[in-house]
């Protein structure tokens, strides 16, 4: 599941930046897993950081895998 995070340009390249160092930028990845769980499905594994939006307002993007027999 695709899930996209509001965010500010610093935040996001703090966390681009983080990313690239092999390290986690936690409060985001947080906010990831609870968006899935708003979203009533299950994470099945941690959230993965894929990337940021050029757009206005940025938005930070997360895959997270979740278990196929929760369904919204």
């Amino acid at each position: 599941m695709r899930i996209q995070l509001d965010s500010d340009r610093y935040t996001a390249r703090r966390v681009r930046e983080l990313h690239r160092a092999g390290k986690t930028h936690h409060e985001s990845r947080d906010a990831a897993r609870e968006e899935v769980w708003r979203r009533g499905r299950t994470p099945a594994a941690e959230p993965v950081f894929v990337g940021v939006t050029n757009g206005e307002p940025v938005r930070l993007l997360y895959d997270v895998e979740v278990h196929p027999e929760t369904t919204p």
